[in-house]
């Protein structure tokens, strides 16, 4: 895992951070079985694709205590982040039964401070997040409309995005990272009004 990791990361993590990957990696694969949580079932793609990505992206995240997992799916990449920054308070936004479903068990067998929030994010009370991520959620173009009510001010809202460039709403500055070892993208935008 660590040789997997290895290019999308500044520094390599703490160990307990590997170990709980590691267990992450073995409950994700056990659901995936029975649950379609990704389409991708080798345990070098998820640790590539899922753990990988999401790791690059929480360490170009500005400061944050709050963050909006927005369409969390099987926690990507919400739940690699908690792991990176365990005093910060993550919300795993996931509408889908099943998934939510995995969330939760996810939560409780690695111990993480994270809430599950098992209904569309719009149904959500009022409330911003310091950080919001979208990353392979249905509608992009919808979610995004969804999530920028979501973003305090002065937060920043990440956008992960394949070769076709996301839809960036206005109102943030926008910077565009190249992801290790993919045609992605990760636009991370600060709101500016």
């Amino acid at each position: 895992m660590r040789d997997i990791l290895a290019p999308y990361l500044e520094d390599p993590l703490p160990e307990k951070v590997y170990e709980k990957l590691e267990i992450y990696l073995n409950l994700l694969m056990r659901w995936n079985v029975r649950t379609n949580l990704t389409s991708i079932r080798d345990r070098d793609g998820i640790i590539q694709r899922h753990f990988g990505e999401s790791l690059f992206l929480a360490h170009h995240l500005p400061y944050f205590q709050t963050l909006l997992d927005f369409g969390s799916g099987a926690g990507f990449p919400g739940i690699p982040i908690q792991l990176v920054y365990p005093q910060s308070t993550i919300t795993l936004a996931e509408s889908q039964g099943k998934k939510g479903a995995f969330l939760r068990e996810a939560v409780r067998t690695l111990d993480l401070a994270a809430t599950v929030w098992a209904q569309r994010v719009e149904s959500m009370p009022s409330q911003t997040f310091e950080v919001v991520t979208l990353r392979a959620v249905d509608n992009m173009a919808e979610a995004i409309h969804a999530a920028v009510p979501r973003v305090s001010n002065s937060g920043a809202l990440a956008i992960f995005s394949g070769e076709s460039a996301a839809e960036l709403p206005e109102r943030f500055h926008w910077r565009t990272l190249s992801i290790p070892n993919s045609s992605g993208k990760v636009h991370l935008g600060l709101r500016t009004a």
